[in-house]
């Protein structure tokens, strides 16, 4: 593989931040008229696509950019204090070696991905860190990176944890690596044809050659 730059998304992929996610959910869920998700009820939902998510627990579209607006701005203060994915902290700095740069493209805040990667002293790593408010948005944010490094298609690597982030690589033109350890099911994610399934951090290091 001739992967120059790799992207990461967030929550599920570098950072464990489904409880917190859940728990911010059902605080906001009396607000919007929802009803709340118990911890019983995540593995069922890992099946789910996006679409069928929404359509699951009952949330409009329109509603979407405000839940994240708040609820990100809700993981803030607690941010600093959640888990990275077990076993990544070893591995990036030595992916990082191999490649000309690192970014993090994500639907959480900006903020929120720099605090948490100060507080694990992994900050220094990463070039940029970009998002958006859009659940479906990624596809652009990853063609305008290719377009801002003047890399081709192939030279680029987006590493996601749900079917959506597939969707939004295809969508792009951009290879893509699904870890199986966030939110979407391995059977999910495997339906979508990425060109990678990673089942634990280790296996990054096959995707590129040796320094």
């Amino acid at each position: 593989m001739a992967y120059r730059t790799i992207i990461f998304d967030f929550d599920g992929t570098l950072a464990d931040t489904l409880e917190e996610s859940r728990q911010i959910f059902n605080r906001l869920a009396p607000d919007y008229k929802l009803r709340q998700v118990s911890a019983e009820e995540l593995p069922a939902l890992r099946h789910f696509s996006l679409k069928e998510l929404l359509r699951h627990l009952g949330i409009p579209k329109r509603r979407v950019p405000g839940l994240i607006a708040r609820g990100t701005s809700m993981m803030r203060g607690n941010v600093t204090n959640l888990d990275l994915i077990e076993g990544i902290d070893a591995i990036l700095p030595q992916l990082r070696e191999r490649c000309d740069a690192f970014g993090v493209l994500t639907s959480n805040a900006p903020a929120n991905v720099d605090l948490f990667l100060r507080a694990k002293g992994l900050r220094g790593l990463f070039n940029f860190i970009s998002s958006t408010s859009k659940l479906t948005g990624k596809a652009k944010h990853l063609r305008a990176i290719r377009k801002t490094f003047s890399l081709k298609s192939e030279e680029m690597l987006y590493v996601g944890d749900e079917i959506r982030d597939i969707k939004a690589s295809k969508k792009a033109g951009i290879p893509v690596a699904a870890v199986t350890w966030g939110f979407n099911s391995p059977e999910a994610l495997t339906a979508e044809t990425p060109e990678h399934l990673i089942s634990s951090p280790g296996e990054f290091l096959a995707l590129l050659p040796p320094e």
